[in-house]
């Protein structure tokens, strides 16, 4: 009987750990790495020549919402595409466990606005046969999956489950014996192996809440209190096991405003002992100071013995949208009220006087700078592709800023009247708002940030922030020098995998899980953006695949050769972050 089932030869090993690379052969025996040293190709069923190749460990991504994707896509593209192999579902606070069947289509319509997940595909390919979160564990571990999943216990379902459903969940707070019952649920969902809890709080009122239920409103997680989320990291501690996923990304304007919102994120992480994943920090060409004040909070909260760490947003992905879809103006009620609806409604709102006119004086007074940030500035989007023939001739190709200046007209009413125009099917193309490379020499020299926040499986239509582990390897490091090899693949798997209490994978050691990237850094590249008509229901979204990566393995089988699938489904459900 041979050693090994599979032995990768010659390759240079970068393991994860910041340790020196060096060469050496790795075999795999059941799914593990058994061996690392000198060995003998005679001894192995099967052999992967890795000669003048990087071989690493798979890349981990702890922030997705693969949640109704892994339904229908057990690969969970486009992460796998770019060397993931292990991925948490259930960030935000959003999910669907525990559900009452009834709930289901509610859930789904929740998050076909908040995460721009099309609603179609998620009525077609989920069939809900579960009710509480270890039932819906269960269910994922008994479906085909092409990489690991990891699942956060997700606090909107939990409080609509106990409440009566997601409308009567925003009507009132939960009352003691409801917040018991959560506890309960959560200690439970623990024991079943979740790998924490999630929430954002974007609270409408004082930040920038882009991300809306179905109708416009804030979801449950926006409004609960914060002797609830004090009274959940309690109930965590308790069990000592996972950490927080917390989205809290648009601050304040106040500078008191922005240090009330980290003291209460470092209390989270303090009352529970547990790590806690800092959702987001991204750098701005457009204010290359932003990030500091957040890097400092975490720096300074390590340096106080609280363990948070800061998901960063390290992909170059550019907005890509219609007005038909779009929806992450949201924190403007203007935008929000004209981008709910049917198309016709939208088209209709779109051209009422009063919502222009509100819009108009919104961007007039800096309102939408924030939104200009993350998502480029509105005169510096281009209409990329225009449908109707004489507006194609006329207007593809400029930017709102030239078509105003052509039209003498305010910027938002050169968007619009086009969109409008056009049946809301102008694409508009934003810029590149975040490639300042000393931006990122300072966000990853810190050594609490986490590469990623990719959103994989959401806003599918507009960016592909999933791309990034590729971006950091070939940009970050081999382009621009701004970090070493061995330090991003620490990042992107030892540092990431230990943060949110993996144990089994996330290094190439002996015993550990063969989860492996191998890949020709010199070829390494993301491939330009296409659009794929891949979900069910004939649905469609915004894809970049990746050149340079060999093969991708998951617990011992290739899952890509050469950027073809396999077939092969050996993803894991990792209870308590291991494959049990």
């Amino acid at each position: 009987m041979a050693q090994f089932d599979t032995l990768i030869k010659g390759g240079t090993i970068v393991d994860g750990t910041r340790v020196p690379r060096y060469r050496a052969d790795i075999g795999i025996k059941n799914g593990k790495i058994v061996q690392i040293g000198r060995l003998h190709a005679s001894d192995a069923t099967h052999v992967i020549d890795a000669s003048g190749l990087i071989v690493a460990p798979g890349f981990i991504d702890l922030h997705t919402h693969y949640d109704a994707q892994i339904h229908w896509d057990p690969y969970c593209t486009i992460g796998s595409w770019h060397g993931v192999t292990s991925v948490t579902i259930g960030n935000c606070g959003f999910g669907f466990a525990p559900l009452r069947p009834q709930d289901a289509e509610r859930a789904m319509l929740a998050l076909s606005r908040n995460e721009s997940i099309p609603l179609e595909p998620m009525k077609v390919s989920m069939k809900v046969d579960w009710e509480s979160f270890p039932q819906y564990l269960d269910r994922l571990s008994r479906m085909p999956l092409g990489i690991n999943i990891s699942h956060l216990y997700p606090v909107a379902p939990a409080v609509a489950y106990v409440m009566g459903g997601f409308d009567e969940g925003k009507k009132r707070f939960p009352n003691e014996k409801e917040m018991a019952t959560i506890v309960r649920q959560l200690h439970e969902a623990i024991d079943a192996g979740a790998a924490g809890w999630s929430a954002q709080r974007l609270v409408p009122e004082s930040r920038v809440s882009v991300q809306r239920d179905y109708d416009g409103t804030p979801m449950i997680t926006d409004i609960l209190p914060d002797e609830f989320y004090l009274t959940l990291a309690r109930a965590l501690g308790e069990k000592e096991q996972g950490c927080i996923q917390f989205t809290q990304s648009g601050a304040t304007e106040s500078k008191l405003g922005i240090e009330d919102d980290f003291r209460f994120l470092e209390q989270l992480a303090q009352e529970s002992g547990r790590p806690l994943l800092y959702n987001a920090i991204l750098i701005s060409d457009k204010h290359p100071e932003s990030h500091r004040t957040q890097l400092n909070w975490v720096t300074a909260a390590n340096l106080r013995g609280v363990r948070v760490f800061g998901q960063a947003l390290t992909a170059r992905a550019p907005v890509r949208m219609t007005l038909e879809d779009w929806n992450l103006f949201d924190s403007i009620p203007a935008w929000r009220e004209a981008t709910v609806g049917t198309l016709e409604e939208k088209k209709a709102k779109l051209s009422n006087p009063e919502l222009r006119q509100s819009m108009r004086e919104e961007y007039d007074k800096g309102g939408m700078e924030t939104l200009d940030v993350i998502f480029g500035e509105i005169p510096r989007y281009i209409a990329r592709k225009v449908r109707r023939p004489d507006l194609k001739q006329k207007y593809e190709g400029l930017s709102v800023e030239q078509i105003a200046k052509m039209e003498n007209k305010h910027v938002i009413d050169a968007m619009l009247d086009l969109s409008v125009a056009d049946d809301l099917r102008t694409e508009w193309a934003g810029p590149v708002t975040n490639a300042n490379i000393e931006g990122y020499r300072e966000l990853m020299s810190s050594p609490y940030t986490l590469p990623g926040v990719s959103d994989g499986g959401a806003h599918v239509k507009f960016i592909t922030p999933a791309i990034y582990p590729t971006e950091v390897l070939a940009w970050l490091v081999r382009d621009a020098g701004v970090l070493t090899l061995e330090e991003a693949h620490f990042r992107l798997s030892g540092l990431t995998g230990w943060a949110a209490g993996f144990k089994d994978r996330g290094t190439l050691r002996e015993g550990m899980a063969a989860d492996i990237v191998i890949y020709d850094l010199d070829a390494l590249k993301t491939l330009p953006e296409e659009i794929a008509y891949d979900l069910p229901a004939g649905e469609w979204r915004r894809i970049q695949k990746a050149e340079g990566y060999r093969w991708i393995m998951v617990n011992g089988e290739v899952i890509f050769e050469d950027g073809r699938c396999t077939g092969a489904t050996p993803g894991k459900l990792l209870r308590n972050g291991q494959a049990v």
